[in-house]
């Protein structure tokens, strides 16, 4: 019988304190070579979304996540992300347990954005905000309160933004006030530029979330080649994130591009100065989802997990 970690159970077992941690501690895993990840799978359904397999193999666990993202979903009333993760023993083969592939997707999808923001953001950084509302969003303000900063939220759905701001203990903003912040994070769909040329002031640090496939962008090529980049995987980061249309138009290259893993393992140089403005180019990693699955699974004997027979 294979425990199965719903929805709540994800969220009960998994703090976004712990996932800052987790997924930090993954980012240098990566860094140093102690986990391993093959590439990112798409099955593009466009224009409706798209199915992913995300692979990883790390701490003597494999884990495999079968994900959708569908934005068009919750006009139908249906999540824009579902699947499922599964974790096996990299000993045996064993399937050791099955987590919901939407929680463990938000959670660390918030925990990275603020990660990032965290590591790359000035020292003195006053203001944060998230920028989209969704369940992803949700989780990335969250995170931001968790950790003591009390985000401003927007979001094309105004009610959405403030019922989000209230539940996590921040405040729903305007968009331009949103979008001045010295911490943004946006997790949109991609579908719209949010930052064009020039918008980053110096000193700013946004961290990209929305941007996870090909042909999506929040942010500008011109102000991309203009400010300081990071991401979490070049190869992913390169093919399918903020930074491709970039690389395809000859304005970036892996030169121009750090890894936050290696500045998180000290191998690399992260933000310079306090008037330099950096973006974390974000792609969602399967080490990620690891991260957060592998914290779950420490507190398995906690809760009144429900069990299948495959």
């Amino acid at each position: 019988m294979v425990p199965l970690f719903t929805s709540e159970h994800v969220y009960r077992a998994v703090t976004p304190e712990r996932a800052v941690d987790a997924v930090r501690d993954a980012f240098v895993a990566y860094a140093r070579g102690e986990w391993t990840m093959p590439p990112k799978t798409y099955v593009p359904a466009y224009p409706a979304g798209d199915f992913r397999a995300m692979p990883a193999l790390g701490s003597g666990r494999a884990l495999l996540k079968w994900v959708t993202s569908f934005p068009g979903n919750p006009a139908k009333g249906l999540p824009t992300v579902s699947g499922v993760v599964l974790v096996s023993s990299a000993e045996d083969g064993r399937l050791l347990a099955v987590l919901d592939a939407a929680a463990v997707t938000a959670i660390r999808t918030g925990a990275a954005a603020v990660l990032a923001a965290e590591v790359l953001g000035r020292a003195d950084a006053q203001t944060a905000a998230v920028v989209g509302a969704g369940v992803n969003g949700e989780a990335a303000a969250r995170t931001f309160a968790r950790r003591g900063r009390a985000p401003l939220v927007w979001d094309v759905d105004e009610d959405r933004a403030a019922a989000v701001a209230e539940r996590v203990g921040g405040r729903a903003s305007s968009r331009a006030e949103a979008l001045a912040a010295d911490l943004l994070v946006t997790v949109t769909p991609g579908r719209e530029i949010l930052l064009d040329e020039g918008s980053l002031r110096p000193g700013r640090h946004a961290s990209l979330m929305g941007a996870d496939g090909p042909g999506k962008a929040e942010i500008a090529v011109a102000e991309l080649a203009r400010v300081r980049v990071f991401c979490d995987d070049w190869e992913q980061a390169s093919h399918g994130g903020e930074s491709a249309a970039a690389v395809a138009a000859g304005v970036l290259t892996r030169e121009d591009v750090t890894e936050i893993g290696a500045v998180l393992a000290g191998e690399a140089e992260g933000r310079r100065s306090s008037e330099e403005a950096t973006v974390f180019d974000s792609t969602g990693l399967a080490l990620q989802d690891l991260a957060v699955a592998l914290a779950a699974l420490e507190r398995a004997d906690e809760l009144e997990l429900p069990r299948i027979e495959l």
